[in-house]
């Protein structure tokens, strides 16, 4: 006995319109944009416009610019699969090389006011825990990092973090509709970016 499966029209194109959408609300707040739209806020919050760019720029040059033109430059020559870099052996060059850019900040930050910077401090902590957990299972860096971002909102708006916690639940969400991961490695990646981010609001100044 043969079976015909026929495709519903319009069950295909509900469920490519929520693809779309998952596609859209996974690629916005990718881990880069969210912890740019978070630094631009706290540059607005904290900062004149001047030692906004003072404080800013060197993030910008020395980490996300270099971290995301790393990314591009090894999707286009086939090195990463995607821009989400899912492989978890590709993963590998791209914990070292954003380590790299991290450990560069933090230093050039210090040798210029003697300070150490605690908000990229622990960025580069949550990073190298998720290198680690990397070698055993692909914890998810999207649900992670706006995670993270949630608790640094927090700290200077809590309304504002509770509403990007919630995002950063819908992130996850998408990452495993969109197959990027499996529910644990979102559990676990938002349980260790939630370790970190206690640890972080515990030692942030009021």
């Amino acid at each position: 006995m043969v079976s015909l499966h026929i495709a519903n029209p319009m069950t295909t194109q509900i469920s490519s319109r929520f693809d779309f959408l998952y596609r859209f609300i996974s690629n916005f707040f990718n881990p880069m944009i969210s912890l740019f739209i978070y630094f631009i806020y706290m540059s607005v919050e904290k900062y004149s416009l001047k030692e906004a760019s003072v404080h800013f720029l060197p993030i910008l040059i020395l980490t996300i610019i270099p971290v995301m033109g790393w990314i591009i430059y090894r999707v286009r020559t086939g090195r990463y699969t995607n821009m989400d870099v899912s492989n978890r052996l590709q993963r590998k060059s791209l914990y070292y090389f954003a380590e790299s850019c991290m450990v560069v900040y933090l230093i050039y930050f210090y040798w210029q006011t003697n300070l150490i910077d605690l908000v990229m401090l622990f960025i580069l902590i949550l990073l190298l825990v998720l290198h680690f957990s990397n070698l055993y299972i692909k914890s998810s860096m999207h649900t992670a990092y706006n995670v993270f971002v949630a608790a640094l909102f927090y700290g200077m708006n809590w309304k504002i973090g509770v509403i990007w916690f919630l995002i950063a639940a819908l992130v996850g969400f998408t990452r495993i509709k969109l197959k990027r991961h499996t529910l644990p490695e979102v559990l676990l990646g938002a349980g260790i970016s939630i370790f970190v981010s206690f640890i972080y609001l515990y030692f942030s100044p009021a």
